[in-house]
């Protein structure tokens, strides 16, 4: 049998909604059409595997690959940065003066026991003074010998002559503040300090600096936001947090897309109910504890990143809006509205597309109100995709592999059928008005026949038979044909051969559009 291979470009356009005009984000995908013919060899068949889409590739974090305006702001923001956290000036003001109060009250702080006893001696305390100057050890210096501070200017140390009554206490000062130091700071395990030579650090800071337009004085102030919103909101501790087990329901990870991007999903429908809503939104406690909860997702979705150069820098995050409670939930949509802003502000290029599925119209007002309190580069990784196109838009990002079920992919939970060794999903066309058939050999008896299959957008017959390779044989109806609605799921079936033969699928296309058909099968053979 000869097969005949014909791959027809298309191009689909999702729209993103802003709150001025939508804007389109067009993605090349490939339709691979196999004809079976007669000549084809039962015990080998020939099928074409469905081609990738490379929908997007993530931005690279080689600083060989950046532009020359590009690598300049890096490195500015690697000097900003290294003289911030050596001079313990990354954080606000009012927290340094906090540190510095606790060091007056810390062992070994500023005021010597020796001036304690000085100020409290009252009428006598300058003549006390004296008399303690006079006595000084013979290897201590005098008022008059000056101690050397070093400076960074220029590359070159510069030296200025301090005298020790008046500066004393502040060079114990910086002596203090300099052993304070933190240089093992660090954002999401990555060490920020840029002398470290952390393969990761640059990473981190071209997120702060993509989601700025490479501006670095703004980048630098967001990196500093960020790592004060994070002790504040005591982030680094989240992880450990029981925020309820009700909650989990509304999002979990899930397989990878084509470049590896681990896949978030978040499933608002559940907050339908009205006795999850009130624990979820009921009141301001229940509120904290959700975007809590939202934003430990976010931490453990990274822990599964690779935070290098030519690593998986991002995710993936599908929002299903099906069942979403509407726009009349204001607890939700204020709370909604707090988590955009959080993650858009702390959180920076670390979402590679945000695509929204089962898009209610109502929604798209909603968006439009969150519109202008996002970044352009934000918007701009949103998608949408209404329920009848939720597969058909998975797919340009999510080989059917790795796309639920319940997304019309082919994946299950606790699947013992289906591996990665037993190959790749298979992918034909069925025009408009005619039939298609699909033939799964069985060329010995005993062996059992498994297979998925699915239509997108289905709305066409389906049946399934097996037919015996003697022609004496009877047919035997698998699955007698019947009309499959919009929205059925991926068919799995199965089929124990008692002589050889093969099953044969036909779907019969009766509206006018083309129909894409994506399937795969194995055969277990008897042992």
């Amino acid at each position: 049998m000869t097969v005949e291979i014909k791959a027809q470009e298309t191009q689909i356009a999702d729209v993103v909604i802003s709150q001025s005009e939508p804007a389109k984000v067009e993605e090349e995908t490939k339709e691979v059409v196999c004809k079976n013919a007669e000549e084809k060899k039962v015990d080998e068949p020939q099928h074409k595997a469905v081609e990738r889409s490379h929908s997007f590739k993530e931005e690279s974090y080689f600083f060989s690959d950046l532009k020359e305006p590009e690598r300049k702001a890096l490195v500015e923001l690697k000097s900003k940065l290294e003289e911030a956290i050596l001079g313990n000036s990354l954080f606000s003001k009012e927290e340094k003066k906090t540190n510095e109060e606790s060091l007056d009250e810390g062992e070994g702080g500023i005021k010597s026991e020796k001036q304690d006893e000085l100020n409290s001696e009252g009428d006598g305390k300058e003549e006390t003074a004296e008399e303690g100057a006079e006595e000084k050890k013979p290897n201590e210096q005098s008022e008059e010998t000056a101690v050397v501070v070093k400076t960074i200017e220029d590359g070159k140390e510069k030296k200025c002559d301090v005298d020790v009554k008046e500066k004393k206490s502040d060079v114990e000062v910086e002596e203090k503040s300099f052993a304070e130091v933190d240089r093992d700071i660090s954002l999401w395990g990555v060490p920020l300090l840029p002398s470290k030579g952390t393969e990761g650090t640059d990473v981190i800071l071209l997120k702060f600096l993509r989601a700025r337009e490479f501006k670095v004085n703004e980048a630098f102030e967001m990196l500093k936001k960020t790592l004060q919103w994070r002790k504040d909101f005591k982030i680094n501790s989240v992880l450990d947090e029981d925020l309820g087990a009700d909650l989990v329901s509304s999002g979990y990870m899930s397989g990878s897309d084509h470049e590896g991007h681990p896949v978030c999903y978040n499933v608002y429908g559940v907050f339908d109910n009205e006795q999850l809503y009130k624990k979820a939104f009921g009141t301001d406690e229940q509120r904290l504890r959700f975007l809590r909860w939202r934003l430990q997702f976010m931490e453990k979705g990274i822990q599964n990143l690779n935070l290098k150069p030519g690593g998986v820098c991002s995710l993936l995050q599908i929002n299903d809006l099906k069942n979403s409670p509407g726009l009349s939930r204001k607890e939700l949509r204020i709370t909604l509205k707090q988590l955009l802003g959080l993650l858009q502000d702390n959180y920076p290029e670390f979402v590679a597309r945000n695509v929204f599925i089962n898009v209610p119209f109502w929604y798209y007002a909603l968006h439009s109100l969150f519109s202008p309190f996002l970044a352009q580069r934000t918007k701009s990784k949103f998608v949408f995709a209404r329920p009848s196109k939720v597969t058909k838009t998975l797919l340009k990002y999510i080989p059917a592999t790795e796309i639920p079920v319940q997304y019309g992919g082919f994946k299950r939970e606790n699947d013992s059928e289906f591996s990665i060794e037993d190959g790749g999903v298979l992918g034909l066309a069925v025009k408009a008005g005619s039939d298609q058939t699909i033939e799964i050999p069985a060329p010995e008896a005993g062996t059992t026949l498994i297979w998925d299959l699915t239509v997108l957008g289905w709305e066409v017959n389906y049946k399934e038979e097996f037919v015996p390779a003697n022609e004496e044989s009877y047919t035997i109806i698998v699955q007698k044909s019947k009309k499959m609605g919009s929205h059925e799921a991926p068919v799995r079936n199965t089929f124990r051969n008692d002589e050889p033969g093969k099953v044969v699928i036909t779907i019969h296309n009766g509206s006018i559009e083309k129909k894409r058909i994506l399937y795969r099968y194995k055969i277990k053979r008897s042992l």
